[in-house]
């Protein structure tokens, strides 16, 4: 079995490294807080320099593009290996590609893996993965992402399998605006948003969004399973990327407005399913 480094033990993170655990793999992980490397029946390191050596895979799965630029500077430094490297964070194209132009003068290999799913998808190990880098590498990981996803999709050179994932950002953030849009004109035409849910769930109007989140927004339960800072810091990564190629977005600017403004009212480290205060508290 391969030895594991996991760098990163949040929402996400936790549950994800878990299944690899499972699995039987050797796995020593790394988290700037230990509080959240709580649970896992893995080696606790207390510094990137320590978790980095003598594994064969080292796994990132970090908060924003600043940390992944910092922590890969580490473990270029600190690894003893040359161990195949998988961020999986959700991150900026150019800095991924940037990433693994570096790594090759280290013998290195380093895949772009964002995923999503949420909380949920982490806990099931259905999570969609999309994986850019060096197509010998992806084979090589294949095996460790299919203990924690689904729909694992090899999208091609470096920067693309962040590519992929703004993709899927921008069809993320129209749905859970529309089902916060839906679930708010229910509650406010004196309609049981229940009943509304289970009504529409079964023809054109069915998504992940609205059979995951829309239970939760209908209960005010804000609890993240995606916070919204970080979904912010990905819409902001969607229109660079969209702007650089001259393409307009404005449901994705619409959304990042609204989120925002959630932002400003404290709601940062709330789920994504906390838009519909946005349309409630403006009512």
């Amino acid at each position: 079995m391969d030895k594991i480094a996991w760098i990163g033990t949040g929402v996400m993170g936790h549950a994800m490294v878990s299944h690899l655990i499972e699995a039987g793999h050797s796995v020593k992980v790394y988290n700037r807080s230990l509080q959240k490397t709580e649970g896992l029946h893995a080696k606790v390191c207390l510094s990137v320099e320590e978790v980095v050596k003598d594994v064969d895979v080292v796994i990132t799965m970090l908060g924003y593009p600043k940390d992944v630029e910092e922590v890969y500077a580490k473990i270029f430094k600190h690894q003893n290996t040359k161990p195949l490297c998988i961020d999986m964070t959700t991150s900026a194209p150019e800095l991924a590609k940037r990433i693994a132009l570096s790594a090759k003068d280290f013998g290195i290999e380093v895949l772009d893996a964002p995923v999503s799913g949420g909380d949920i998808g982490a806990k099931n190990a259905s999570l969609a993965i999309m994986v850019g880098g060096d197509e010998n590498a992806f084979t090589k990981a294949l095996p460790l992402f299919e203990k924690m996803g689904k729909t694992i999709t090899y999208c091609g050179t470096s920067g693309n399998g962040q590519h992929c994932k703004m993709a899927n950002q921008i069809v993320v953030a129209g749905n859970v605006a529309a089902v916060a849009e839906s679930m708010s004109y229910a509650i406010k035409q004196g309609l049981d948003p229940k009943l509304v849910l289970q009504a529409i769930s079964g023809g054109a109007a069915a998504s992940w969004q609205l059979s995951n989140n829309g239970p939760k927004m209908i209960d005010r339960d804000d609890k993240p399973g995606f916070y919204i800072h970080h979904f912010v810091k990905d819409l902001l990564l969607v229109l660079n990327e969209a702007e650089q190629v001259g393409l307009e977005l404005p449901v994705v600017s619409e959304v990042l407005s609204s989120y925002q403004a959630l932002v400003d009212k404290g709601y940062a480290s709330k789920g994504t399913q906390a838009l519909i205060e946005h349309y409630l508290d403006e009512s």
